[in-house]
């Protein structure tokens, strides 16, 4: 079958369609018809089929006929709509009721819209067309707040982490390391004499510096690691299962990667450099992940008075 001109047979193989009915006679008159637009098309001849086949293929639309062996599509629709899932699904009732209290019954259920038997196939197409568009709006959207929520937790000069975004996920670490007792360490990271390269080379400069170093964080985070940027030229680095002495280990690499960085200015050349303060959980009781933030940040600026570009670990971790 050739597809419309208006409608690419890619497009219309990716949206699933789910045809629950006892009747053969039916799921075929619904396989003609739906097979002017290439929909992919599962069939199922009873409800609990149809769950078995909607668990297995997450289809975007299922047409249901109201009265089944097992499961009624008024179960169906209810079953379908407590299925925890992300994406939206339209339900389209096929049944040969016309009283309006029992299709109110069905819209009740969950269903999205009904067609009464025997149907005519081209108002199944238009139904099935709304149902389309309607799905289409829901990834749209989906899509968007999936977007939002990314921009919502992340820096938007460096791309890392910002400040909520490592909260969020180092809380739920920190329980983690309280229940199994694996290591916990924050280190919090300050760009030495920032301030100056803003003044003397301009703001773009230091975009440039702080983009470097994000990419040295990052490029020294293991996947059970967080590095990100929590306001100005301040970075928190997250580490999880390490002892503390690796964990000084792979923080002067750090420092050493930035030191050794050349930055090229107005002609000339600059080296920047930071400090950094560690402080590490390693017992089994619970402990607020901003208290150790704070005697992480304690370190670091005792890394500061002490002369800069160095590391300082907090005095004892915290119990």
């Amino acid at each position: 079958m050739i597809p419309s001109k208006n409608e690419p047979a890619a497009a219309a193989r990716d949206f699933k369609v789910l045809v629950a009915d006892d009747s053969r006679i039916y799921r075929k008159l619904v396989e003609q018809t739906l097979s002017e637009k290439q929909y992919a098309v599962l069939f199922a001849k009873n409800g609990q089929e149809a769950i078995d086949l909607f668990s297995e293929h997450q289809p975007s639309l299922v047409i249901t006929d109201w009265m089944m062996p097992d499961l009624t599509g008024i179960e169906l629709c209810e079953r379908i709509r407590n299925h925890s899932r992300n994406s939206y699904t339209y339900l389209i009732i096929l049944t040969g009721i016309t009283e309006k209290n029992e299709l109110v019954k069905g819209l009740a259920a969950g269903a999205d819209d009904y067609l009464t038997k025997p149907f005519h196939s081209n108002e199944l197409l238009a139904r099935v067309g709304v149902g389309r568009r309607i799905v289409e709006l829901h990834r749209q959207l989906e899509a968007k707040n999936v977007l939002l929520q990314e921009l919502a937790l992340t820096d938007s000069l460096t791309g890392l982490p910002n400040r909520r975004a490592i909260e969020d996920w180092a809380t739920r670490q920190l329980n983690g390391a309280v229940r199994y007792g694996f290591s916990f360490l924050a280190v919090l990271a300050d760009l030495d004499h920032f301030k100056t390269v803003n003044d003397t080379y301009g703001h773009d400069a230091g975009d440039t510096v702080l983009k470097k170093f994000a990419e040295i964080l990052k490029a020294n985070s293991r996947r059970s690691d967080i590095c990100g940027r929590i306001g100005g030229e301040e970075f928190l680095f997250v580490l999880t299962h390490t002892t503390q002495d690796n964990a000084r280990i792979v923080v002067d690499r750090i420092r050493g990667q930035l030191e050794a960085t050349k930055f090229a200015f107005d002609g000339g050349t600059l080296s920047v450099t930071a400090s950094f303060g560690i402080a590490s959980f390693e017992r089994s009781q619970p402990v607020d992940f901003n208290r150790l933030v704070s005697q992480a940040d304690a370190a670091l600026y005792t890394a500061k008075r002490a002369g800069r570009n160095r590391i300082e670990i907090a005095a004892a971790p915290i119990a």
